[in-house]
């Protein structure tokens, strides 16, 4: 693994009861980054970063995380790691200060460092005041950013984080992503699985996505949606036997199209003009809208469905 890579994965493979959830796949995550892994339900995003974090064993390929291999060196992995679960699965019958002290015993973290770094990371969850609070009666995002601040304790290297804000209102998660910027630009590697398209343009430098157990593409937010559908997409909904006439009209101002069901999505870099010409067709649009490409359209090209 070179010395740059904090994860480098080769031929990655994962079965489970004779059915392959992650099907030889290839990625490498470089030291302060955040690389994200972009997928619908089942894309096979969780069980990736399982086996980085040495929770379920590969079946085959390579996968060394902080210079160890997962098979060999799972403890020594643990031990430099800070993993935020998809599930939560803090203890509710403990207060805030108590889950964290609770988890600094785990990596034999002495009793006063232990202490000081608690009030550290409760100042930076902006949980100081609810720290002698019980964990069931914080609010779905105060969990979250506790469930963070644990996974901070021992000061890792790395931290991964699976569908960080699933469940959370607009406002709680922007506090989150708010956290986890920070922990970027102290220069903390962030890996995280998410469906959310505009949290994985927020915060991802580069990520991948995924579908049904295999990487389709790699690169920055920025990058794949220019690379695939451009900066504009025009969708159109025509009236029965339209498309392939307006298909003809502006095949050399497109980069792309797409149908899904009745909608016909354009992709390209001359939106308005695109706009112009189609409106001059005697053509009935039941929608019509033209709007900034994202990255749910270059997984819609990819894979001609959604994220949901």
């Amino acid at each position: 693994m070179a010395l740059t890579d904090v994860v480098r994965a080769r031929g990655l493979v994962k079965k489970y009861n004779g059915f392959t959830a992650v099907k030889g796949i290839d990625f490498a995550v470089h030291p302060g980054e955040c690389f994200g892994f972009l997928g619908p339900n089942g894309a096979g995003k969780t069980t990736t970063i399982k086996m980085i974090h040495c929770f379920t064993p590969v079946t085959a390929g390579s996968l060394e995380v902080l210079g160890y291999d997962v098979r060999r060196q799972p403890r020594e992995i643990k031990a430099r790691l800070g993993v935020v679960p998809q599930e939560d699965n803090l203890d509710p019958e403990l207060t805030v200060q108590e889950n964290l002290l609770l988890y600094a015993g785990y990596f034999d973290i002495p009793r006063g460092e232990a202490r000081q770094r608690v009030q550290e990371l409760l100042a930076f969850a902006g949980l100081e005041e609810k720290a002698g609070v019980e964990v069931e009666h914080l609010s779905g995002g105060m969990k979250r950013r506790l469930a963070i601040a644990r996974a901070l304790v021992n000061k890792p290297q790395l931290l991964i984080l699976d569908e960080p804000t699933t469940g959370l209102d607009p406002e709680a998660r922007h506090l989150v992503w708010e956290k986890l910027r920070q922990l970027k630009v102290a220069g903390v590697t962030l890996i995280l699985t998410t469906h959310y398209l505009e949290e994985a343009a927020q915060l991802c430098d580069r990520l991948v996505i995924m579908d049904r157990g295999i990487i389709l593409e790699e690169g920055s937010p920025g990058e794949l949606v220019e690379r695939h559908v451009g900066r504009e997409v025009l969708e159109l909904a025509p009236v029965d036997g339209e498309a392939r006439a307006i298909l003809s009209l502006v095949a050399g101002s497109i980069l792309a199209h797409l149908t899904i069901g009745q909608t016909l999505y354009l992709y390209t870099n001359n939106g308005r003009e695109i706009w112009r010409q189609v409106q001059g067709l005697n053509s009935y649009f039941s929608h019509m809208m033209l709007r900034p490409a994202t990255l749910e359209d270059v997984f819609l090209k990819l894979t001609g469905r959604g994220l949901d």
